[in-house]
């Protein structure tokens, strides 16, 4: 069978399997959920160095000592933050305002999981998404697909052995572009958690679904004048060599005041950072992008002293970083793109306000609604740079990668980032539990409806005779307005009462959403301009056609029921 055909089929089967599951888990009390995911947590925490050394053999990106902090991440620290999250029945009463809330699950969850960290976003995808009662289907990267395999498998067993349904968490064996699509787009998918490029990030939310995408971060770290200097570029260091630098938060330039550079440049030096030269900055930059701009894999998550030799430069032993100093922005330097790697661009300013305005240049390069991360003693800039720029996650005296994930700070953890309507994205949130299921709410009667007050006659005892006159004056203005339109009062007496349209039977109202198959054929087709999934159903039951041209409306569901029966009828 054609690969593209296997994919799609097994996507199919995946999410049908998934979702018988997923009806069984919802019925599971809160104790239960609880306790599978706690079982699954305590799985990925006892398998994070297996699974971590097998991302690294597999993929070549990163260092096995950093993603098995990644999988702790993902597995123990997220447990750790959701576990007493109320995600089954009434999650919250309010007698003050006489509202409850009832936690219901999205149903099937379609995961799409990147290369770059494979091993961990898996663990923190499967605990949120059992954590609020849904099923789990997972689309590997082709690179990293073993690994991802391995780790569902790990955790579907260890639900299953605490009581989860078969098929609650799923990996496709056979991941292709057609495949995945077909996972998303599949009518029983309740929502996507999509982590990867712009264009897989694109298609989930084309894909008629909600969907949770997120986008890159070309992070800025700026040193402030009043900065501990040393502490700054440590942090810095830090996030930017965890892992080789593939958290989507890793910083991606340093930004720092013209009257403390010489420090800031000398600290660089001392931690492990090799400048680059004109030549060298160049021979990076051929190697950094390919011909059309975008991320050479192959100096993704690698370090600095292999990517060095990669584009022939020569550096010091112990050489952590790759820093290169830069005049603008953009396509003509590379170095300022998003690098996922030990590589950064720094750039000189004249205070703290032009190093704001270069933040926001590059955040416009590739980073909007991202992270940004300031060092900085200046309580008042932090707020200023809290106030205008365009990222959602400002870091404070901490690395960015680590920070903005909410392990060296108090946000959410999570290894899925949203970045806003400026990224593109549906939330600027970390992604959690709450974000995999819909809130319903009781609401009671809080104040009256207000009452129309009667209106006040002028004229309580107005005599028979008076009001007599009043009809025959409407009458002759009536029979006027009649003449007008050749019509006669006669007329009217033909037309039903109020009572006896009530009193026509339904079947008596004519149709019109759908054609009947015993409509002349001298009529052409009436085209519909909007239809449902309900409209399907209720053409199925009639045995009846939705006619249907370029400009109607067809909802996902109803576009898939509606193909899968034969039921719509495009026209030209």
């Amino acid at each position: 069978m054609d690969k593209d055909l296997q994919s799609i089929q097994e996507a199919r089967e995946c999410v049908e399997k998934a979702h018988q599951a997923q009806k069984a888990l919802a019925e599971f009390s809160q104790e239960k959920v609880d306790a599978v995911v706690e079982a699954m947590a305590e799985a990925g925490l006892r398998e994070s160095e297996r699974l971590a050394r097998l991302a690294v053999e597999e993929t070549g990106y990163g260092r096995i000592e950093d993603k098995i902090l990644k999988n702790k991440f993902g597995s123990q620290y997220v447990y750790n933050a959701i576990k007493d999250l109320k995600t089954v029945g009434i999650i919250r009463e309010d007698p003050a305002t006489g509202i409850i809330e009832i936690a219901s699950p999205v149903g099937v969850v379609a995961a799409i999981i990147p290369s770059t960290n494979p091993t961990s976003t898996t663990l923190n995808k499967a605990l949120i998404a059992l954590k609020s009662r849904n099923a789990i289907v997972f689309s590997p990267h082709p690179s990293a697909a073993n690994c991802i395999r391995e780790t569902a498998k790990v955790l579907s067993e260890a639900a299953e052995a605490k009581g989860a349904p078969e098929g609650i968490i799923q990996c496709m064996s056979v991941a292709t572009i057609e495949g995945t699509q077909e996972l998303m787009k599949h009518r029983k998918t309740g929502l996507i958690l999509a982590t990867g490029g712009h264009g897989l990030v694109r298609a989930a939310y084309s894909a008629g679904k909600p969907a949770y995408g997120v986008g890159p971060g070309n992070v800025p770290a700026y040193i402030e004048s009043s900065a501990d200097i040393r502490k700054a570029v440590n942090d810095i260091f830090a996030g930017k060599c965890f892992d080789h630098g593939t958290l989507c938060s890793s910083e991606q330039a340093i930004i720092t005041d013209e009257v403390i550079k010489d420090k800031v440049i000398e600290e660089i030096k001392v931690q492990g950072g090799y400048f680059l030269n004109d030549s060298e900055i160049e021979a990076l930059g051929k190697i950094l992008v390919t011909p059309t701009k975008t991320i050479n894999p192959r100096i993704v998550g690698r370090a600095a002293t292999i990517i060095a030799g990669m584009a022939g430069i020569r550096v010091p032993e112990g050489t952590r970083v790759l820093v290169g100093w830069l005049k603008g922005v953009g396509r003509d330097f590379p170095l300022s793109i998003e690098k996922l790697s030990p590589i950064l661009a720094f750039y000189v300013e004249k205070d703290w306000r032009a190093a704001c305005d270069r933040c926001i240049e590059l955040l416009n390069y590739g980073g909007l609604g991202h992270t940004l991360a300031i060092h900085s003693r200046h309580d008042e800039i932090i707020r200023q740079f809290g106030l205008h720029k365009p990222v959602f996650r400002i870091v404070v005296n901490t690395q960015a990668a680590l920070g903005a994930v909410g392990y060296t700070t108090n946000l959410f953890p999570s290894m899925t980032l949203g970045c806003g309507s400026l990224g593109g994205n549906i939330t600027s949130d970390n992604i959690s539990p709450l974000h995999l299921m819909n809130i319903k709410r009781i609401a009671y009667e809080s104040t009256g409806p207000r009452r129309v007050a009667s209106p006040v006659v002028s004229q309580p005892h107005a005599t028979a005779e008076g009001q007599s006159g009043i009809r025959h004056q409407i009458s002759d203005v009536v029979e006027k307005l009649l003449a007008q339109r050749n019509l006669s009062s006669s007329a009217l007496s033909t037309m039903p009462s109020n009572q006896e349209r009530v009193r026509e039977p339904l079947s008596a109202v004519p149709a019109t959403a759908f054609n009947a198959a015993t409509s002349t054929e001298a009529s052409p087709p009436k085209i519909c301009s909007f239809v449902c999934e309900d409209d399907v159903r209720l053409a199925l039951r009639r045995n009846e056609k939705i006619y249907v041209d370029a400009k109607s409306i067809v909802t996902p569901s109803a576009r898939d029921l509606g193909t899968e029966k034969d039921v719509l009828v495009f026209l030209s």
